[in-house]
């Protein structure tokens, strides 16, 4: 009988890799960049963070840079106490909820059409997005079309002329074109149509890609601000970030209203308030962005590379 012997694990040491010099190097120069590049993306976001809390003379001074100068949460109440910042800012969020669902539903659908091979006109379809990517009619014939269609003044005129992207449509048909073909085969076998593909199967692993054009549609929506200022005439409508652009421009004097009434004068605020304000616009980005992160990298590697 043959003498099977357990070789001793603890005997067995396990072989360690020694990184040669220049990776070594290499990886230390990496790191360097990255964090260096990192803080270079960051300062100018951690300046107007430190200018919102600081006094208007020290930013006038030059004297604010990581840290606040003679700290102060006197702006913030001034413009958190103004009507139109708060009307302005909900109307930012409907916009944005309103204009991503949409854009959802019609890339979605349009994109799962897309990725059929079977589907006549399919060549026309995909031709008429990519047309659209370089080829548009123009801002006074778009200016037009929106006031011939009563849409001036009107949420509409802001969340339906940008409602596709074609670069989204196109990484989400990419990442529809590589799901297994058997899964529907299966639910074909089982009875569902198209619909029932669509909504129980396709979408639920979709998540990824969704979650990722969920991001994009909506950051989209809460920063544009120029199709606002062309089609929407009355400040009850604007979202924030136009109220924003006209601080920015001196084109409103709302806030610095709202500081004289409060006892400070325009200049005592003019210097922090665009500052404020900006962080104040950027809250629910910075806030919403964390929990679709995980989801970014994954959907776009999956929706912009076919196998």
């Amino acid at each position: 009988m043959t003498d099977i012997r357990t070789p001793d694990l603890a005997a067995v040491k396990p072989r360690t890799t020694q990184r040669s010099r220049g990776e070594r190097v290499f990886g230390a120069f990496n790191a360097t960049f990255l964090v260096l590049l990192c803080l270079g993306m960051l300062y100018p976001f951690i300046t107007v963070l430190a200018q919102s809390f600081s006094s208007s003379g020290a930013i006038k001074a030059g004297q604010v840079n990581f840290l606040p100068v003679d700290f102060n949460v006197d702006t913030y109440a001034i413009v958190m106490s103004d009507g139109i910042f708060w009307r302005n800012y909900g109307n930012t969020v409907l916009y944005t909820v309103v204009g991503t669902i949409i854009a959802m539903v019609l890339t979605t659908t349009y994109a799962f059409v897309l990725s059929k091979p079977h589907l006549k006109g399919r060549k026309v379809l995909i031709g008429i997005a990519v047309f659209t990517m370089f080829f548009n009619g123009g801002l006074v014939p778009n200016y037009v079309l929106i006031s011939a269609l009563g849409m001036k003044n009107t949420m509409w005129a802001l969340v339906l002329p940008g409602a596709i992207s074609v670069f989204n449509l196109l990484v989400m048909k990419a990442f529809f074109e590589n799901l297994p073909k058997e899964l529907e085969e299966a639910a074909q076998i089982d009875g569902l149509g198209w619909y029932g593909i669509f909504g129980r199967i396709v979408l639920p692993l979709s998540k990824a890609v969704i979650a990722t054009m969920v991001l994009f549609y909506s950051v989209a929506f809460w920063n544009d601000w120029f199709a606002a200022f062309l089609y929407l005439d009355k400040s009850e409508l604007f979202p924030i970030t136009l109220y924003l652009r006209n601080l920015i421009a001196g084109a409103s004097t709302t806030a610095s209203e709202g500081a004289a009434a409060a006892g400070s004068t325009t200049a005592q605020v003019s210097a922090n308030i665009q500052a404020v304000t900006m962080i104040l616009t950027v809250i629910p980005i910075l806030t919403i962005y964390p929990f679709v992160q995980r989801y970014f990298v994954s959907g776009v590697m999956l929706g912009s590379v076919k196998g």
